[in-house]
């Protein structure tokens, strides 16, 4: 199979219909965000923050290990830990973080790099899915934690754990589930979100599980999953699991992370270890679609902290520095130490930032230059913060190991002082 195969165009004008699209504008109900983008339309955010950073609204020490983020519906947030060898789902008070119910997913993950739960909850109506560093899959119930239905997708699908655990966030769209796997049996996998069953695994990619996790558009009246497997950055049909593309020149063989991002007919891929990052161009002409690499640059290198795009232009650690990039030619428009190497995310006009060494930052999204609106520190639990920062209804939540803090940064809010830790 060639490298870059034919693919399907018109990715971006399309609504994502996904688990957070049934939630309130401002929710964070998924990993990185409304439409799974790590980028929400929120307005009605302080433009900066106070030298000790936003004021404190609470925060727990009890989540136990892990590095996932938060999902948050309405009045409550959606989090995975662990307790003594278990792995669990928290459900917990948006207003004072209070725990409403538990529920174990399986042992948990044991591993040099930390233990525990990598994923996100993904919430969708009054069902919440969840997948361990273990490979322990489940469908609760948001109303009490009761299981709908539960099984190990390593065991279903025949696979091993890959190095550092189990990293993704299932992918909600429908009556559908989609998941990673990895595996001969088909890399990426169609489930019945009611019951569990598999309907379809991927043709033709028997690809291992990355630490990456997928991403769904229409692309020009097909739905389509995006996604970066060990191999490669793929496309494939959600309505059978065809293989409409493969793109290997981004995929390193030892961590995959960043989640696959587009723009105006460009796909963008990126992974570290020496590796880099290309935009992958798709053009339609007629019923037949054909991809070619359109850019690759080897110092647009991404770790784990994910890669966002506002009007054309990615935001993103490219290597120790935060970074803007011109998505259509991959050249830098500016780099900053900021809050060194991390994760981010676009709340209206503001880079939200979330640094590996315990820093949170502020800063615009702004291809002019690196400005600054404020930066703070969190504590240090001998573990990296590798977790994304979640903002929802003026509330920023950060994850940090067994610890969640969660802060003021609406206008208002925000100009009392005093997080900084």
């Amino acid at each position: 199979m060639k490298t870059l195969r034919r693919t399907l165009l018109q990715l971006g004008c399309a609504t994502l219909l996904t688990a957070g699209s049934a939630a309130a504008t401002d929710d964070w109900g998924q990993f990185r965000g409304p439409e799974r983008t790590g980028v929400s339309s929120e307005t009605g955010l302080a433009a900066n923050w106070p030298a000790g950073g936003p004021a404190t609204v609470w925060s727990i020490g009890d989540l136990g290990e892990g590095y996932g983020s938060v999902a948050v519906v309405g009045e409550r947030l959606y989090v995975q830990g662990t307790e003594g060898s278990d792995s669990l789902v928290f459900a917990r008070s948006v207003a004072d973080g209070s725990l409403l119910w538990k529920t174990k997913l399986g042992e948990r993950l044991i591993q040099d790099k930390g233990n525990g739960p990598r994923g996100t909850p993904t919430v969708t109506g009054d069902t919440l899915y969840a997948l361990s560093g273990s490979g322990d899959l489940a469908a609760l119930a948001t109303a009490d934690g009761s299981v709908q239905w539960q099984f190990n997708i390593l065991e279903r699908f025949g696979v091993d754990n890959i190095r550092w655990g189990v990293s993704e966030s299932p992918l909600v769209d429908g009556d559908r589930l989609y998941i990673m796997p990895g595996g001969s049996k088909g890399a990426i996998a169609a489930l019945d979100r009611a019951t569990g069953d598999t309907v379809w695994t991927s043709k033709g990619l028997r690809d291992r599980m990355s630490y990456s996790s997928l991403v769904l558009q229409d692309i020009g009246g097909i739905r389509t999953i995006l996604g970066f497997t060990q191999e490669g950055g793929v496309g494939i049909r959600a309505s059978d699991g065809e293989l409409l593309w493969k793109y290997a020149s981004p995929a390193n063989r030892t961590a995959n992370a960043a989640a696959p991002v587009y723009h105006d007919g460009l796909v963008f891929y990126t992974s570290a270890y020496g590796t880099g990052g290309g935009a992958l161009r798709v053009e339609a002409s007629g019923d037949e679609i054909e991809s070619s690499e359109a850019w690759f640059k080897t110092n647009l290198q991404n770790h784990h902290g994910g890669v966002v795009q506002k009007d054309g232009y990615l935001y993103g650690f490219f290597g120790p520095a935060l970074s803007c990039v011109d998505l259509a030619t991959g050249e830098i428009r500016w780099r900053a130490r900021s809050v060194g190497k991390g994760s981010v995310a676009i709340v209206g006009d503001k880079l939200v930032l979330l640094g590996e060494r315990h820093k949170v930052g502020l800063a615009d999204a702004s291809p002019e230059a690196y400005r600054e609106g404020g930066q703070f520190e969190i504590a240090d639990h001998g573990w990296p913060s590798w977790a994304y920062p979640v903002v929802a209804n003026g509330k920023l939540f950060v994850r940090n190991w067994n610890e969640l803090t969660v802060y003021d940064v609406s206008a208002n809010g925000a100009a009392s002082s005093g997080a900084g830790r």
